[in-house]
């Protein structure tokens, strides 16, 4: 039985295609987005000041979210934290983030992030005390002024 040649080289542009093709796409997972926070934000277990950062989530191997939040350069990694999911009522084009407001001379809290288009997000842990300080405290969502970019440049601006 002969197998034409050009059956054969086909075939083998079809799969090379196919794999470069995941390939290419290998980084939209990590929903990766920069943001620009004008004051002091807090997380759980410290509090970022007024800059640009980048959030991404971090891929492992269990089921648990896990983000990691690094300086705007990406050089620097200033916390990975676990995460659970959360749902939003409606998708948007942006970046949209959830605050607790802890009054004056307090920095807001974050307490959620949401990649733009997407309906499910990630709920950031923070002990039980402070997670019923937070609940007696002013909630809002702010969504980043700008959408999605390609290649997983998010730009936005955060509270």
């Amino acid at each position: 039985m002969r197998i034409n040649k050009t059956f054969i080289i086909v075939g083998l542009m079809i799969a090379f295609a196919l794999f470069f093709e995941l390939a290419a796409h290998a980084d939209e997972g990590n929903e990766a987005t920069k943001l620009t926070f004008n004051q002091p934000i807090q997380i759980p277990g410290r509090v970022l000041p007024a800059g640009t950062y980048f959030f991404k989530l971090v891929h492992n191997d269990s089921d648990q979210h896990m983000v990691q939040i690094l300086n705007g350069d990406q050089t620097t990694v200033y916390a990975t934290l676990q995460t659970v999911a959360t749902e939003r009522p409606d998708a948007t084009d942006d970046t949209a983030l959830a605050f607790a407001e802890q009054g004056p001379g307090k920095p807001d809290v974050l307490l959620k992030w949401f990649y733009p288009g997407r309906l499910t997000g990630n709920e950031f842990v923070y002990s039980k005390q402070t997670e019923k300080n937070l609940a007696q405290d002013k909630q809002q969502v702010v969504e980043a002024n700008q959408p999605a970019l390609s290649n997983s440049d998010t730009t936005g601006t955060g509270n």
